[in-house]
């Protein structure tokens, strides 16, 4: 089973997601919060594969919950990552892009249909990213805009060996894994091995960051559209 803490300090909403996620054969809701505080004593107590926080709450909200997460190395009973899908009523905002820098591996809309819940858990916990693709671009775009001091080094991203790169760009223009596995004929396994090398490489630790890096140090442009024609 998958092990789920839903964080949110709407109880109507916290039940309404707990019900939905229990819905599914695989996936159980072992426990609840109601702020950033409460959520970070759950998790260290559940260890849960996955955590859905929502991103603003009274008091500790889930940028800081998250920060907290990843600073101190929670993991899975199994001693893997403990996954962070932020959960959301906006479609990007500072808070979300603050949420994927400092490490969540996705984010939901509050709105989204149960099986694409139940869809983005499962996703996590199989090392993927889940974003909204109705709104990646935009979080590309903002990512690319306003670097952050932790962007990797000149020195970091000269460790990549030409392959990483080529793998990397194809990533964060938004090929999946198979995609760039068709396009390089190399095997999805061989992408998931260079993406795992680059991630180490660069000091990141979700998908998103790492994509995030290629274009805030210019190794891919952030696409503009060409203005509209006046015929």
């Amino acid at each position: 089973m998958i092990r789920v803490v839903v964080v949110d300090d709407q109880p109507l909403v916290r039940a309404g997601i707990t019900m939905l996620v229990n819905a599914e054969k695989d996936i159980e809701v072992v426990a609840e919060a109601a702020d950033g505080d409460d959520a970070l004593v759950q998790i260290r107590a559940q260890r849960p594969d996955v955590v859905l926080m929502d991103v603003r709450m009274p008091g500790t909200d889930g940028i800081e919950a998250t920060r907290a997460v990843i600073r101190e190395g929670l993991t899975t009973q199994n001693g893997q990552p403990i996954r962070i899908i932020i959960l959301t009523t906006y479609h990007v905002d500072d808070a979300v892009s603050a949420a994927l820098r400092a490490g969540a591996s996705g984010f939901l809309l509050k709105d989204a249909a149960p099986t694409e819940i139940a869809t983005a858990i499962r996703a996590v916990v199989a090392g993927k990213g889940w974003l909204d693709p109705a709104v990646t671009r935009r979080l590309i775009d903002d990512f690319a805009a306003r670097p952050e001091q932790n962007t990797p080094t000149p020195a970091e991203m000269a460790q990549l060996t030409p392959r990483e790169r080529e793998v990397l760009t194809l990533l964060a223009r938004g090929l999946s894994n198979a995609d760039v596995a068709a396009q390089l004929f190399i095997s999805e396994a061989t992408v998931k091995t260079h993406l795992a090398r680059v991630m180490a490489k660069l000091n990141v630790r979700e998908k998103s960051q790492a994509v995030a890096a290629a274009y805030q140090t210019g190794l891919v442009q952030a696409y503009a559209p060409p203005p509209h024609s006046t015929q």
